[in-house]
């Protein structure tokens, strides 16, 4: 039987980065210290690696995830207003 898949919150992928970035420990011993897989700590380590400086890397892109979906959230109410004003137009016409 499969184990479930384990979510990681930003707060503690971004810790875990700078740990092995202070540490200087491997990756190996972060990871076990953290009780994460090495592979799962190497991901995230270049995941960090590509964001631009001075952002709170995964902090900002859990940010930027929650923001998209806000904003696709707020453009399919507009459009279905959009249809309600338009059919509510033609029948007073």
């Amino acid at each position: 039987m499969e184990k479930p898949r384990r979510k990681f919150t930003p707060e503690f992928k971004q810790e875990a980065v700078e740990l092995l970035r202070r540490s200087g420990k491997t990756a190996a011993q972060v990871a076990r210290e953290l009780g994460i897989g090495q592979t799962t700590l190497s991901r995230w380590t270049l995941q960090a690696a590509k964001m631009p400086l001075g952002t709170k890397g995964f902090l900002a892109t859990e940010e930027l995830k929650a923001v998209r979906r806000e904003l696709d959230q707020v453009r399919q109410e507009r459009d279905i207003l959009k249809k309600a004003v338009a059919f509510f137009a033609k029948d007073s016409s």
